[in-house]
């Protein structure tokens, strides 16, 4: 809510296109997000490259916890979710959406901003005309399950068309029927038959809350069987190079342990003998191309 009230603030000439939400400016948006390495989309959101994208489809839950509390991110993984397809990844940039509960004097106004913009008054699709090929939509409908429907089939079919990838909502979906063939990794609280309504788009493009996590746009979504991890383009490529290592590193222990010839101390976490040790360490070095 610091949030949403701080923007109150600021005068509506500041604010673009889609004026009737708030959302970073261009500028604030190169602030928020200043330490992102890569290039950037027209309204500044961080893009990471496709072909980072593509390796983090090869990582786990747990090779990303792997990094990111240690460089102080530990707010950026929520589980408990409702998956479908939970063995497809979900990996994408984060497009953010922030929904609270309708309140007239607020939602009057937005309303008739959109109105005046030529928009129609379903803001869900608002959001969604703004999907780009690789994003991932991430909806704060604060844990909504009646009326908290973000999308149906119909839409759900519009959002993987778009993007290739899909949704993640502290939310509900409805049409689960129609939804369930479309080859597309959505994670959500809950489903329900009714439509979205009695909630107001209040932000656009700008820090939510998904769970326990705290999401920025540009933020690369890595979903699972556990659950979403939302990565600070930042960090991303330290997490895909640790990875590198750590799936060597597996690899490396299980053919050792599956010779017979070794306790599981002598192994792992990491070998004692030094001799052992050596082995996995040039080991190493060849399947990095180090040597």
């Amino acid at each position: 809510m610091k949030f949403f009230a701080n923007f109150l603030a600021v005068p509506l000439l500041l604010l673009p296109a889609h004026a009737q939400v708030f959302t970073f400016t261009h500028d604030e948006m190169l602030k928020y997000t200043s330490h992102n390495p890569f290039d950037r989309f027209d309204d500044g959101r961080p893009k990471v490259p496709d072909a980072i994208l593509e390796k983090v489809k090869g990582l786990s839950a747990e090779e990303v916890w792997a990094v990111l509390p240690g460089g102080g991110f530990r707010n950026q993984y929520e589980g408990n979710w409702r998956i479908l397809h939970p063995t497809r990844k979900l990996v994408g940039r984060a497009v953010t959406a922030q929904f609270m509960p309708a309140r007239p004097d607020i939602g009057d106004i937005m309303e008739a901003d959109a109105k005046a913009e030529g928009l129609r008054d379903n803001g869900n699709q608002r959001v969604l005309d703004l999907l780009k090929p690789g994003d991932v939509l991430v909806v704060d409908m604060f844990g909504k399950i009646e009326e908290g429907t973000i999308v149906g089939d119909n839409l759900a079919t519009y959002i993987y068309a778009t993007t290739g990838t899909g949704l993640v909502v502290d939310g509900a979906i409805r049409d689960l029927e129609g939804i369930q063939p479309i080859d597309m990794s959505v994670y959500c609280r809950g489903v329900h038959p009714t439509p979205i309504r009695n909630v107001m788009l209040t932000g656009i493009n700008v820090p939510i809350r998904i769970g326990s996590a705290t999401v920025m746009p540009g933020d690369v979504v890595f979903g699972d069987s556990e659950g979403v991890y939302f990565i600070p383009p930042q960090m991303v490529k330290q997490v895909v190079d640790k990875a590198d290592e750590t799936h060597i590193h597996d690899e490396w222990t299980q053919m050792k342990i599956k010779t017979g010839k070794y306790k599981s101390t002598d192994i792992y976490p990491s070998p004692r003998d030094p001799a052992l040790k050596k082995e996995y360490e040039d080991y190493l070095k060849q399947k990095l191309g180090r040597q």
